[in-house]
C-alpha cells in the first residue's frame, strides 16, 4: 500500500501534493480577510536560496492552516488554505506516502478519506466554509464553480539513490505511467519522450517533470515550496483564465441577442452600452491581474518551471481566447454606442422636423 508500508524497510518516501483552485470573486480584498482571520493568516512568500533579482514584485497571498483531522488510509492529511487578491481560493491537501514502486501510487490519483468522501468533496466543502465567512471581503462574489485541480508527487527520498536525474533516466517509462494515469508498458516511446519533454533540474538532488494532469518533483534536500507555489499559481491562472472564457461566451450570447432586439430603442441601448462598458473594463483588468500575479518569479530556475507549466497548461491560448472575447466586447461596445448616436440623431432630426412643421402651421394659420 502507498503509505502502509514501513517507513523503515520502503525506498520511496514523500507525500502526494492536490491543487484546487476555486474561482469565488471578481477581487478579494486581502485587508479585510487579515481582520476577519485575526491571528490565524499570515502572507506566505515563495523564495529559494539561489541567487536572485532584488526587489522583485511579490506575491503574497493570505494562507491559513486548518486544524482538521481527515484521514487517507490511517495516515494524516493536511489542509492548507491560500486566498488571492484576485479573487481565488486556494485549498491545498497533502498526504505522506512511503512505497516501493511507483506502481503503488496510482490510487492517489482518485483518492478517499477514510471516511468514504474523495478529496475534490473535502476541498470543496472547505472552500464553501471559507467562503462564507469571506463575505464581507469578496467584489461582485460568485458562487464556488469545480475547481480546477492538479496533482503533484513530491519525493524526498529515493533510497540509495543520491541523483535525481540518474533515477529518473533510469524509470523513465514508469514516471510517465504514474503521470498519465496508465500503465507504463502500455506507454509508446514517443508518449514516454511526450511526458518527459517538459522538466527541469537546478541540481543534481532536484528535478520536476510537468504533465498536463499531474506532476513529478524530487527535493532530496528541501521541501522545494517555491516549486510547488509556482505550480499553484499556473493551476490558479487556468482556472481563471477558462472562467473568464466560459463567462465571458455567456455574456456575448446575451449581448447578441440585446444588441439585435433592441437596437432601436433608447433606453435599452443605454442599459446595454453601460453593461458591455463595464464587462469590457472589468475582464481586462482581471485578465491583466491574473497575467501579472506571476511578477514574483524573479528567480530564474522558478521562472523556467513557470514558463514550463504555463506551455503545458496552453495558458497562451487560453489568455488569447480571452483577449479575443474582449475584442469581441470591443466591437459590440462600439456598435451599440453607434446605435445609440444613430438614434439620437434620428430623434434629433425627427424634432427638428416637427417643430419646422408647427412653425409652418402657426403661420398658415395666422
Amino acid at each position: 500500500m502507498p503509505i502502509g508500508e514501513s517507513s523503515e524497510t520502503a525506498l520511496l518516501h514523500g507525500e502526494v501534493v492536490f491543487l484546487y483552485a476555486f474561482d469565488v470573486a471578481n477581487e478579494i480584498r486581502l485587508n479585510r480577510v487579515a481582520e476577519l482571520f485575526a491571528g490565524q493568516s499570515v502572507p506566505f512568500v515563495a523564495h529559494r536560496d539561489s541567487p536572485a533579482p532584488r526587489n522583485v514584485p511579490v506575491s503574497k497571498p493570505l494562507s491559513l492552516e486548518v486544524p482538521l483531522d481527515v484521514r487517507y488510509q490511517a495516515a494524516p492529511v493536511g489542509i492548507l488554505i491560500r486566498i488571492y487578491e484576485v479573487g481565488v481560493i486556494s485549498i491545498i491537501l497533502r498526504v505522506a506516502f512511503h512505497c516501493n514502486t511507483l506502481a503503488e501510487l496510482s490510487p492517489f490519483h482518485t483518492p478517499r478519506l477514510d471516511d468514504g468522501r474523495p478529496f475534490d468533496q473535502v476541498a470543496r466543502d472547505e472552500c464553501n466554509r471559507v467562503y462564507q465567512q469571506l463575505h464581507d471581503a469578496l467584489l461582485a462574489p460568485g458562487l464556488p464553480t469545480d475547481p480546477e485541480a492538479y496533482t503533484v508527487f513530491c519525493f524526498t527520498q529515493l533510497g540509495a539513490e543520491r541523483d535525481a536525474n540518474r533515477w529518473l533516466a533510469q524509470h523513465e517509462r514508469e514516471v510517465a505511467g504514474l503521470l498519465t494515469q496508465t500503465p507504463a508498458e502500455r506507454l509508446s516511446v514517443a508518449q514516454v519522450a511526450e511526458v518527459l519533454r517538459l522538466r527541469r533540474s537546478f541540481e543534481n538532488t532536484d528535478v520536476v517533470v510537468i504533465d498536463w494532469d499531474a506532476a513529478l518533483l524530487i527535493d532530496l534536500v528541501s521541501a522545494a515550496h517555491d516549486v510547488l507555489f509556482v505550480l499553484e499559481l499556473a493551476n490558479l491562472q487556468l482556472e481563471e483564465f477558462r472562467w473568464m472564457d466560459r463567462t465571458l461566451d455567456h455574456y456575448l450570447e446575451r449581448a447578441y441577442d440585446d444588441v439585435g432586439r433592441h437596437r432601436w430603442w433608447f433606453g435599452t441601448a443605454t442599459g446595454i452600452l453601460g453593461t458591455l462598458r463595464r464587462l469590457r473594463v472589468d475582464f481586462a483588468r482581471l485578465a491583466d491581474e491574473v497575467t501579472h500575479i506571476t511578477k514574483f518569479v524573479g528567480d530564474w530556475h522558478l521562472a523556467r518551471i513557470y514558463l514550463m507549466a504555463r506551455e503545458r497548461f496552453h495558458l497562451d491560448q487560453w489568455r488569447a481566447s480571452v483577449d479575443l472575447r474582449l475584442a469581441e466586447l470591443d466591437r459590440l461596445y462600439t456598435m451599440a454606442q453607434g446605435d445609440l448616436y444613430d438614434q439620437r440623431m434620428l430623434w434629433l432630426e425627427a424634432i427638428i422636423v416637427l417643430l419646422f412643421a408647427v412653425d409652418l402651421i402657426i403661420l398658415f394659420f395666422k
